[in-house]
């Protein structure tokens, strides 16, 4: 659903927009502010959103790299002992946007025996909740904005990309054929951010050519995505159906923090446990 500038200029006694979740590009926000409304939503760190979104990546890593397809047919056909899969064991991880899901998914990939490298496109957030904790798990960080030259050169050093942006004017379509052609030759790439960060084309091109070793996403250039699209005819393709942030913890949790919300507007208290955007 989304809540355009039509739905926003009738709603003549609402206070607040309340994204129950992270994402808010469902949300006209330039039409709420016009409307004296406030838009925020849920900070992934407070509620487990970024934990459980930090375990999905690590599940299609590790899907990828174990080639979870082929074993499937492996077994259809009876075969054991193949394919010969690969480890997670001393490969090169590029997560690209080092906010609250990619610092989690630092913290978490360190006991596999990783190098850890990022890019962090705004620093604003990240000096709030950052900690020494934070960033003795990665190798090496940088700032990358308006500075593409580094993202590109980290994605030449990477065995798995993994995209972990907000989806904005600024980042929609970032990986594209530029960036995925800088990537190592069989280098894995996966997204559980949102589908428009990647070209979809250019995706499909290097798939084809067998550039990109594989691709794991939870999150499609169009929702629900198509079953029968092209790219799932891919044996190393694995898509989930938009739920890296969708597990019983994070959800109570975020009830949690919504209720809490409505319970301040009542009181009229001021607003705590939420990221206002406007």
């Amino acid at each position: 659903m989304k809540l355009d500038s039509h739905i926003i200029s009738r709603a003549a006694r609402m206070q607040l927009i309340m994204q129950y979740g992270v994402g808010i590009e469902g949300v006209d926000v330039q039409a709420a502010t016009n409307h004296g409304i406030k838009v925020a939503r849920i900070p992934s760190h407070a509620t487990g959103n970024s934990a459980s979104c930090a375990e999905m990546a690590i599940y299609l890593i590790l899907a990828l790299l174990r080639k979870q397809n082929e074993l499937q047919i492996s077994i259809q056909q009876r075969k054991l002992g193949e394919p010969i899969t690969e480890t997670l064991l001393g490969k090169t991880i590029f997560i690209l946007g080092f906010g609250n899901i990619g610092m989690d998914l630092a913290h978490r990939l360190r006991p596999f025996g990783v190098k850890v490298i990022a890019t962090k496109r705004s620093w604003t957030s990240y000096t709030q909740h950052t900690s020494k904790l934070s960033t003795s798990n990665v190798d090496d960080l940088v700032d990358e904005r308006g500075n593409h030259e580094d993202m590109y050169e980290f994605a030449r050093k990477a065995d798995i990309v993994v995209c972990c942006l907000h989806l904005n004017s600024e980042t929609a379509g970032i990986i594209n054929n530029d960036f995925i052609s800088s990537m190592k030759k069989g280098a894995l790439l996966v997204n559980i951010a949102r589908g428009g960060l990647m070209d979809y084309e250019a995706v499909i091109k290097h798939l084809e050519s067998g550039h990109l070793g594989g691709l794991g996403t939870d999150v499609a250039w169009n929702e629900p995505f198509n079953p029968d699209d092209q790219i799932l005819k891919f044996k190393n393709v694995i898509m989930t159906p938009h739920v890296a942030g969708v597990t019983e913890h994070s959800y109570r949790t975020m009830a949690k923090a919504v209720g809490d919300v409505v319970l301040q507007l009542h009181a009229g208290q001021p607003l705590t446990g939420i990221e206002i955007v406007n």
